[in-house]
């Protein structure tokens, strides 16, 4: 117990390190645009059909246990508004992160682990450059950047999701749905589901690279580095998303 505790304060202190170090330097120069930009790419557009496909079966089924709930109570005029609720301020930024978390994160892990372990990250080092700055900052910013636009992409289709239930299953019109979900929604409800994965993504982007730059012992080093990354991404996002929650309520 007493090593699993002096394990986790290190990572916890390594990983807030990492987060300042690199909170100071992406807003300072130099910035590498040509690789934050590839970020782009890999991070948020080959993310897109994931989050998605997960955002649409969600609001799907998320209608569905709407409609039966609310059915006992001959409330089902009321999917919209609880589908849009439950997906922007929470599954939405959540899920999407979950998602994001897992391929990206890992996949930061792997490609810098995989650096680490065969010293290139020490040849930067040697050559007077700033890994931080090369390596980390450039994937914080594409991650920064893409997960608000990802979730708000997977809030559109998770309501175009239960759209389909209401419309083809309960009956509803698409133009009281889509109405309804317009009157329910407020702007403290838009802001709250933006503010999340602005820093969910900071989190998956910082926790990646952190156990990228740990890893050691070759192969097998990149590939715990990579496992260890997926599941501190989801409990890190999972006990965020509460605080984050309650900051935004008690506010």
């Amino acid at each position: 117990m007493m090593g699993w505790t002096i394990s986790l304060l290190r990572q916890v202190g390594g990983v807030t390190r990492l987060a300042g170090q690199t909170l100071v330097r992406m807003f300072s120069r130099p910035l590498d645009v040509k690789e934050t930009v590839r970020q782009f790419d890999r991070i948020g557009v080959g993310s897109l059909n994931l989050t998605n496909i997960t955002a649409l079966f969600t609001g799907m089924v998320l209608a569905l246990q709407t409609a039966y709930a609310l059915g006992k109570f001959g409330a089902r005029l009321y999917i919209g508004e609880v589908v849009a609720l439950s997906l922007v301020r929470e599954l939405g930024p959540v899920l999407t992160a979950l998602m994001v978390g897992g391929r990206v994160g890992s996949g930061i892990a792997a490609e810098i682990g995989s650096m680490a372990v065969t010293e290139q990250v020490d040849a930067i080092r040697s050559m007077a450059a700033d890994p931080v700055r090369k390596l980390v900052v450039p994937r914080v910013w594409a991650t920064v950047a893409m997960l608000p636009l990802l979730t708000i992409l997977a809030d559109g289709m998770g309501i175009f999701g239960g759209l389909l239930i209401g419309v083809f299953q309960e009956g509803l019109s698409p133009t009281f749905y889509l109405r309804r979900t317009a009157q329910v929604l407020t702007f403290d409800d838009l802001w709250l589901g933006l503010a999340k994965p602005v820093v969910f993504a900071f989190l998956i982007a910082v926790i990646g690279c952190y156990n990228g730059l740990s890893a050691r012992g070759g192969a097998d080093g990149v590939g715990r580095a990579t496992t260890h990354t997926v599941y501190v991404v989801a409990i890190s996002v999972l006990i965020f998303d509460f605080f984050i929650t309650k900051l935004f309520m008690a506010l």
